[in-house]
């Protein structure tokens, strides 16, 4: 637990995947062909607070959709790549852009695709319904699934470890 911290602690950049992580991974199509995607809303309010604790939140998906741009927007996400079945170029167009290290650098997936990543980053994140392999190579499995609470799971571990979690919850309280 001691290295998770560590791991942690270091992280000012976390990298999600969209289906499978903010979403169970469910794709709803209408007969129009229009797509549908059901976000957790405990999940974005982390995300709010994990980035006004100074930690930077970046997308990026295999699929492309509109919805995650207005999602995304609305969380005031910045960096969102999609229609990356590749994810390695924008990954490291990400270090660039940011200038962060691999080991200033969390990526959160749930299948094989996010590998080639996770491998990469200093925090490999996988969510808890994750495939077996993913689960594997992660440093940490969340309680929750993809698309129920998973999120909120990481920005929380986050803020504990880097001390800004007890202070966020309590100006709450105020």
């Amino acid at each position: 637990m001691q290295d998770l911290d560590n791991k942690a602690a270091q992280i000012r950049l976390v990298i999600f995947d969209v289906d499978g992580v903010l979403t169970d991974g469910s794709l709803y199509l209408g007969d129009d062909g229009q797509e549908y995607k059901a976000f957790h809303s405990k999940d974005g309010h982390g995300m709010v607070m994990l980035q006004e604790s100074g930690v930077r939140i970046a997308i990026i998906t295999g699929r492309t959709s509109e919805v995650v741009s207005i999602r995304m927007k609305s969380l005031g996400i910045a960096h969102v790549f999609q229609g990356k079945r590749d994810k390695k170029p924008a990954y490291e167009e990400l270090k660039q852009v940011t200038g962060f290290s691999d080991a200033q650098i969390a990526y959160v997936g749930d299948d094989v695709v996010d590998l080639p990543v996770m491998s990469r980053v200093g925090l490999a994140i996988a969510v808890n319904d994750a495939h077996p392999l993913v689960k594997q190579h992660a440093h940490w499995t969340t309680p929750s699934g993809g698309g129920r609470g998973a999120a909120r799971d990481v920005c929380e571990m986050l803020m504990q470890a880097q001390g800004t979690l007890e202070t966020r919850l309590n100006s709450y309280l105020a």
